[in-house]
């Protein structure tokens, strides 16, 4: 297996002053660099950039053990303890979530716990964990 790696991902979002509130505040990402037009963030140790743009978004959806999950979608995979601690603290921001904190596939091979939110322009972002992250892409 190659050894793991951060990754650079760009999205669009249509307010930087929101998404700095949302991804640095919230998330607790750090900024990193920023033009009047982009701004990097530091997204638990992988290059997350937002740039300013008005295109709109799609808005579909898939069935995935029961939830209606959001289509195109980006997230983490944390620890345990860490997705714990941040369904809390989203939950006492009074977060709005697209699909509540809960576990899914319960008693499979990829059991998860798994939330859905989305930014203040409308990305959705998915946070997962294993209970035992070497499941992360077990088949059997």
């Amino acid at each position: 297996m190659p050894e793991l790696s951060p990754f650079h991902l760009a999205i669009g979002v249509d307010d930087l002053a929101a998404a700095r509130v949302f991804y640095g505040g919230l998330f607790g990402c750090e900024e990193g660099r920023s033009s009047d037009a982009w701004v990097d963030f530091d997204f638990y140790g992988h290059q997350l950039v937002v740039h300013l743009t008005d295109a709109e978004r799609e808005r579909a959806r898939n069935d995935v053990d029961g939830d209606a999950v959001p289509i195109p979608h980006f997230g983490l995979v944390l620890s345990m303890q860490g997705w714990e601690a941040l369904a809390a603290r989203l939950r006492a921001a009074e977060v709005e979530f697209v699909i509540e904190p809960h576990v899914r596939f319960a008693g499979e091979i990829g059991e998860q716990a798994t939330l859905f939110l989305r930014d203040p322009a409308g990305n959705a972002i998915e946070v997962k964990a294993f209970r035992d992250p070497a499941r992360l892409f077990a088949r059997d």
